[in-house]
């Protein structure tokens, strides 16, 4: 879903994206994730987030064991768009793509704290459970599946530069609700926040 090539104000460029996953999942945090999908506007700080390496990775939707498929092809585009997979086969869940084109690496953005229009994610949501954990945000902000591929410095959405996490408040851990790679400390939240889905 393009935007006419219109970049938004204060959005982050395809080079923040253009490095390693776990380095970008990092530093993801504290910034905005603005949606103007439906016509509002809604926006939430990033406060965790989950790094996918590449083939070697084993919980990585582009795993060697798996290759380049239908349903994962987005992981392999340009660093700075956007990856959505179905989770369980209902719930889409909201990726960055990093590193470099054609090198499946990518960040789950697993939870938002809300800053803006948040009546309007409540409804998208019909409950007061809004953005804590990947399926939950994605819905809450009216991402789907039209945004495949779409480039994340351009309306009707974006992420753009907020206030770094300070290093005291930064946690890292393993990964969460896979059975492969359980073992790597590929996630990261903001200690500080009451939104992260399962501190």
């Amino acid at each position: 879903m393009a935007a006419g090539g219109r970049r938004a104000e204060g959005a982050l460029r395809a080079p923040f994206f253009a490095r390693p996953a776990h380095v970008v999942a990092r530093e993801l945090l504290g910034t905005l994730l603005v949606s103007e999908l439906g016509g509002v506007r809604t926006v939430g700080r990033i406060v965790e987030t989950e790094a996918y390496e590449g083939p070697e990775d084993p919980a990585s939707h582009a795993a060697a064991r798996i290759g380049l498929t239908r349903r994962n092809k987005g992981l392999f585009g340009p660093p700075g768009t956007c990856y959505l997979h179905l989770n369980y086969g209902v719930h889409w869940c909201f990726n960055a793509v990093t590193d470099v084109e054609g090198s499946p690496h990518g960040v789950l953005v697993r939870a938002l704290h809300p800053l803006a229009g948040e009546d309007h994610m409540r409804l998208r949501r019909g409950r007061d459970e809004l953005t804590n954990g990947p399926a939950r945000l994605a819905q809450a902000l009216g991402i789907g599946p039209d945004l495949q591929g779409h480039r994340l410095d351009e309306p009707p959405l974006w992420v753009e530069r907020g206030r770094p996490v300070p290093a005291r408040a930064l946690v890292t851990t393993t990964r969460i609700g896979i059975s492969r790679g359980a073992d790597l400390p590929l996630r990261f939240y903001d200690s500080r926040s009451p939104w992260v889905s399962r501190p």
